[in-house]
């Protein structure tokens, strides 16, 4: 078994892969590895002074995003679309005026903007994003899923076949041995509400108690430009991360009916009053809450 922990975009990684390699497979592997998240990572981060989003924040044009774009701005518009403008793209300039900036400041502006209309923005047709004027990207409601994805992808084309991604709780499983996941109590980090079993699949989780500051978290309704309370956590079980990531966020927004005629997911969710709802074909256990 080769294990690979390292941080990378703001969070902790941890890659297990359970199968031998030998010293030189694993300084490849983990090279291959590193390469794709700082690909993915200048094309679409907006903490980066020398990323793509950046360049877009400060100026309208044309602007040429790599393959890997197709599917995760197909999934921002669709959900964009179903959640009625509340998973968007543009929720950038909302984060940063709410103290979740460049600088990680946590000191929110007086102002907190509104995000306009998706398609009053951009349009995306393949491999070009055409850009009416600037304006602040976050990708944050999906991107960690994909990149997931992204390394499971590189470490398919190198014949690995059974491993375990985890980038910052976020998890990503595939072999033949299922694995058990806990639920970490949104109110209490050091105990959890319940467990999962997990194969061949991914786990992806939010809770408003993490990256949280003031009145917001990182999770903020566009519309109305504050996080939601009645909803504490949300995790989404599919089988990939990008869509389990996705959903996730969609979750605090949007009832679950509204997602399943497009997606095939399961999912628990905790409110305020502690109360748990959990989907009809979830694999594991809910503890007492």
């Amino acid at each position: 078994m080769a294990q690979f922990t390292f941080k990378a975009i703001g969070t902790s990684w941890q890659i297990d892969i359970y199968q031998k390699l030998d010293t030189h497979q694993e300084t490849n592997i983990l090279s291959k590895i590193q390469n794709r998240i700082d690909l993915f990572d200048v094309a679409y981060s907006r903490f980066r002074t020398d990323s793509l989003v950046t360049q877009i924040s400060k100026e309208a044009g044309d602007f040429t995003f790599p393959d890997d774009a197709q599917e995760l701005f197909k999934v921002y518009q669709d959900l964009y679309t179903r959640t009625g403008g509340l998973f968007t793209p543009l929720i950038g300039q909302v984060l940063s005026d709410a103290g979740y900036d460049a600088h990680y400041s946590l000191k929110p502006r007086e102002h907190i903007s509104v995000p306009p209309p998706l398609e009053d923005v951009l349009t995306y047709h393949y491999p070009t994003l055409s850009v009416q004027k600037p304006v602040l990207l976050d990708f944050g409601a999906a991107g960690k899923g994909y990149l997931i994805d992204l390394v499971a992808k590189v470490l398919d084309e190198q014949g690995i076949t059974a491993y375990c991604i985890n980038a910052g709780g976020d998890i990503l499983h595939k072999g033949s041995e299922s694995i058990r996941v806990g639920l970490e109590d949104p109110q209490d980090s050091k105990h959890i509400i319940g467990i999962h079993t997990l194969g061949n699949g991914s786990i992806c989780g939010s809770a408003g108690n993490r990256r949280a500051w003031g009145r917001f978290n990182h999770i903020i309704n566009p519309k109305t430009g504050t996080s939601p309370t009645n909803i504490i956590a949300v995790w989404v079980m599919a089988d990939s991360a990008l869509i389990a990531d996705a959903l996730t966020t969609c979750l605090f927004f949007v009832p679950a009916d509204t997602l399943r005629k497009a997606y095939h997911f399961e999912y628990v969710l905790v409110r305020d009053d502690r109360s748990v709802e959990v989907s009809k074909h979830f694999s594991g256990e809910i503890f007492r809450v």
